[in-house]
């Protein structure tokens, strides 16, 4: 039984829901997102609210039910609000530039990495450390997606810390190599 399923969607002020046929249209005052649900559920828009019915009673209806309500849940939440995630870049002579639709990174590595930015999703520099970016869209799954292709170019290492991390993310740090007591050489 899909618990998260059954509960109706709260359509917010400002949101606007229509299906035509199977396909879900919510746009907002960020834009317009659409999805193409599965056959075995069933949306419809009901005082104010979006309902996902089951239209087979099966383990794959119940999970798809509980995937197409949260999906919907996530669109109406994007184009009201958006979605952002905080990316620090961590280390000596890292940095990051944001120039239009590319973002420059400077990792260490012998030459700059080019990130092109999708459609649809901006990055901004913070403007007291230049080391500190967001990603921000309305699209939660094109948000996590950029997000964790950039933190792929230099994950956090272990020792020193450097590279790129979410900045609500912990780290943990390794000790390094221990001195050799006088005993245990000899040994």
């Amino acid at each position: 039984m899909s618990r998260i399923g059954r509960k109706p969607v709260a359509i917010t002020s400002g949101v606007t829901v229509t299906i035509a046929g199977s396909t879900v249209t919510v746009k907002g005052a960020k834009g317009e997102m659409k999805y193409a649900f599965l056959p075995e559920v069933g949306v419809e828009v009901k005082d104010g609210q979006v309902l996902v019915t089951r239209k087979v009673d099966s383990g794959d209806a119940s999970a798809r039910q509980g995937l197409t309500r949260q999906l919907i849940a996530n669109m109406i939440t994007g184009v009201s609000q958006g979605y952002a995630k905080k990316l620090e870049i961590i280390g000596v002579g890292y940095k990051v530039q944001v120039q239009g639709k590319k973002l420059i990174l400077n990792l260490g590595f012998s030459h700059p990495v080019e990130y092109a930015l999708p459609e649809g999703i901006t990055v901004t520099q913070d403007e007291k450390n230049k080391n500190l970016i967001t990603v921000q869209g309305i699209d939660k799954q094109r948000v996590g997606q950029v997000s964790a292709e950039i933190r792929s170019y230099r994950v956090p290492e272990p020792y020193k810390g450097k590279g790129i991390r979410y900045s609500d993310e912990f780290v943990r740090r390794k000790p390094g190599k221990a001195a050799v007591g006088k005993g245990a050489a000899a040994a």
